[in-house]
C-alpha cells in the first residue's frame, strides 16, 4: 500500500474506495461533453461488441495493438466518434478492405464513416499503438500498470474506472452503451507468462518469438472499463458453487507464492456468493464464470474477473471501515468488488453521475453479507459505524452529461440511506424482493438513478422521491426537531428538502412510529416537560429538543 494511501486511512478522510475519483477542471471543457455526453457521433451507431488484440511491451512500456469495434446501424451513418486517449495513436481504421480518414480533437477521433443502411451490422478495425498513460496510485488514478511481483517477475494490469476504458483501447467510452454481444481479449505475452481476462478461456496459442496468444471471452453485456488484461506469473486452481441457476465455475488465479494464501482466503468467495443471491438474486453471469484475480492494486470490480489485491487478510487492508470490529471478520475486497457483480455490472448507470446505484447498493451489500453470516443486530452496528465516514460535502448525484461523480459519500451515505429506506418498508421479505427484482427487472441493463428510485418508490408502496432528493441531491442531515410540553409531544422535519415525509421510529411514542412532515404535528404524551425521546439509530436522522415556546 502507497504511502498515499496511508496518508488518507490515517488522517481520517472519507476514502473512495474503488472508483477512482474525477477531478475534472471546472467550468467543464469541450472535452468533458464529448466524453460524457451523447451527440450526433455517436447516437446513431449502437456497440455489439469489442474484439481486442494487445502485445503489451514491458520494458518500453508501449502497447501495440488491434481493436474490433462491432456496431450496428441504427440511424443515418455520418461522422465516428471513437474515444482513444492521448498519447496512444491511431495507425488505421478500416471499414473492410476500405480504409477511413480520421481526424484527432484531443482525445477523441473523428471518423469519417460511408453511407450505410440502418439495420446494417458493420466491423470497424483499429489498428493503434503508442505508451498509453501510466497509473502511479491504482486503483485512485488510472492507466496501465507496469510493475514486478515480489521475486521480480513482471506483472502487468490496467486500471481505468473513471478515467475510461479509452486510456487503452478504443472504444465509445460512455457507460449507457455496452456491447450487446459480449467481449474478447487476447494478449500477447511472453511464454514465461500467464495472461487472464474476463469471462472463460477460449483459446492459448504459441506464436513465434517465444510468444503465446491467450484469448479470453464474456458473451454478457460488460462495462467498457471492466475489460482488463492481467499479465503475471499466474497460478490457477478452481472450485465449483452450486447456486440458484445450477453450477457456477469459480477460478481463481493468484502469485505461484501466494497459492496456499489464497486457497484459504478464497473460502470466504463461496459464502459471499450464497449471502449475496440470497439478497439479491442469482449471480448475474453464470455464462461467464466467477473469477478472483489477484491484482497489482487493492482491487475493483471487473466483472467476471474481479481484481484482488487485499493482502490477503480480512478487513480493508487489515482496517475496518466500520470502526465496530465487524469489519475485520471478512475480506473486505472479496465482498465489496463482488457485490459489483450486482449493481454496477448487471444494473449500470447510464451517467457517471448516477454512480450511487454502484456504490450505495454496493456498500449495503457489506452490511448485508454481516447479517447474513453475525446477524442483524451485526449488519446494524456495521453500516451504523461507517457513518463516520460520512463528509456531506457535496451531492452524492453529480452533474449530467460532462463524466463527473458527485461525493464520495455515494458509499456510506448511499449505504446509511438504503438502511433508511429499509425500516420504513420495515417488511423484510418485501425489501429483499425489492433487491431482486431490480436485479431481475434491469438485468444485464443500463438504467437512471430516476428509474431506481420510482421502482423502489412503486414496490414499497410509499413515495420515497423526497427521501431520495434528501439523501442524494442535498447534503444535509434531517433533524426531527420536537418539543415536549403540557402533555404534548410537538415535533417535524427540519433541515431538510420541502415536502420531506420521513416516517421513524420512536420507542418513546405509542406504536413506536413518528410520521413527520415540515410542519409542527403533535400527539399526548406522558413525558414530562422539556424531556427528551429517542430515535432508532437505525434511521440516518438527528433528533433536537426545541425550546421554541409554543413550536410554531
Amino acid at each position: 500500500m502507497s504511502r498515499f494511501v496511508f496518508v488518507l486511512l490515517f488522517a481520517g478522510f472519507s476514502v473512495v474506495l474503488q472508483a477512482q475519483v474525477l477531478h475534472q477542471p471546472k467550468p467543464f471543457t469541450h472535452q468533458d461533453t464529448l466524453r460524457g455526453s451523447l451527440n450526433a457521433e455517436r447516437t446513431w451507431w449502437d456497440v455489439q461488441r469489442y474484439d481486442i488484440t494487445v502485445t503489451p511491451d514491458y520494458a518500453g512500456k508501449t502497447i501495440e495493438a488491434t481493436c474490433i469495434i462491432t456496431f450496428k446501424v441504427v440511424a443515418a451513418s455520418g461522422v465516428m466518434q471513437v474515444d482513444l486517449q492521448s498519447p496512444l495513436e491511431i495507425t488505421s481504421a478500416k471499414l473492410g478492405k476500405k480504409s477511413l480518414s480520421h481526424t484527432r480533437e484531443g482525445n477523441v477521433f473523428h471518423v469519417k464513416m460511408p453511407k450505410l443502411q440502418v439495420g446494417d451490422i458493420k466491423e470497424l478495425q483499429i489498428t493503434y499503438h503508442g505508451k498509453p498513460k501510466e497509473a502511479i496510485r491504482p486503483p485512485w488514478d488510472g492507466g496501465w500498470i507496469w510493475k514486478k511481483d515480489a521475486e521480480g517477475n513482471p506483472w502487468m494490469s490496467v486500471a481505468c474506472q473513471g478515467l475510461g476504458a479509452s486510456v487503452w483501447y478504443p472504444c465509445k467510452d460512455y457507460q449507457g452503451d455496452e456491447p450487446d454481444l459480449g467481449a474478447s481479449l487476447t494478449m500477447v505475452v511472453p511464454d514465461s507468462l500467464v495472461a487472464v481476462g474476463n469471462g472463460r478461456l477460449k483459446s492459448k496459442k504459441s506464436i513465434s518469438s517465444g510468444k503465446t496468444a491467450w484469448t479470453w471471452e464474456v458473451v454478457n453485456p460488460i462495462n467498457n472499463y471492466n475489460i482488463i488484461p492481467y499479465i503475471g506469473k499466474y497460478v490457477n486452481f478452481t472450485t465449483t458453487y452450486k447456486g440458484l441457476k445450477g453450477d457456477l465455475d469459480c477460478s481463481y488465479w493468484v502469485l505461484a507464492y501466494n497459492l496456499e494464501k489464497a486457497k484459504k482466503q478464497f473460502e470466504q468467495a463461496t459464502r459471499m456468493l450464497s449471502c449475496f443471491e440470497a439478497w439479491f438474486g442469482p449471480y448475474p453471469f453464470y455464462e461467464d464464470g466467477y473469477k478472483l484475480v489477484e491484482s497489482p492494486h487493492l482491487g475493483m470490480e471487473h466483472q467476471s474477473a474481479v481484481g484482488y489485491g487485499n493482502g490477503y487478510q480480512n478487513g480493508y487492508l487489515g482496517r475496518d471501515l466500520s470502526h465496530t470490529g465487524w469489519g475485520l471478520k471478512w475480506d473486505f475486497i472479496i465482498v465489496h468488488e463482488s457485490g459489483h457483480e450486482w449493481f454496477g455490472n448487471n444494473i449500470t448507470t447510464n451517467d457517471v453521475a448516477d454512480m450511487w446505484v454502484h456504490e450505495g447498493f454496493t456498500n449495503y451489500s457489506e452490511t448485508l453479507f454481516t447479517e447474513c453470516q453475525f446477524g442483524k443486530e451485526a449488519g446494524s452496528d456495521y453500516v451504523i459505524g461507517t457513518r463516520k465516514n460520512i463528509s456531506n460535502d457535496k451531492p452524492i448525484i453529480g452533474p449530467y452529461g460532462v463524466n463527473m461523480e458527485g461525493s464520495g459519500d455515494m458509499y456510506y451515505k448511499g449505504g446509511n440511506m438504503l438502511h433508511t429506506i429499509r425500516q420504513v418498508i420495515n417488511n423484510d421479505s418485501l425489501f429483499r424482493s425489492i433487491l431482486q427484482g431490480l436485479n431481475k427487472t434491469f438485468y444485464h441493463q443500463t438504467v437512471t438513478s430516476a428509474m431506481v428510485e420510482q421502482y423502489i418508490s412503486q414496490r414499497a408502496g410509499f413515495d420515497f422521491s423526497k427521501v431520495f432528493d434528501q439523501y442524494l441531491r442535498n447534503t444535509q442531515i434531517p433533524v426531527l426537531e420536537y418539543l415536549v410540553k403540557d402533555g404534548k409531544l410537538k415535533y417535524r422535519w427540519t433541515n431538510c428538502v420541502n415536502g420531506f415525509n420521513l416516517p421513524v421510529k420512536s420507542p418513546d411514542v405509542a406504536g413506536s412510529w413518528l410520521r413527520p412532515t415540515t410542519q409542527w404535528q403533535e400527539l399526548a404524551t406522558e413525558k414530562k416537560d422539556g424531556e427528551g425521546i429517542g430515535i432508532d439509530r437505525n434511521f440516518y436522522v438527528q433528533g433536537r429538543n426545541s425550546a421554541a415556546g409554543n413550536g410554531g
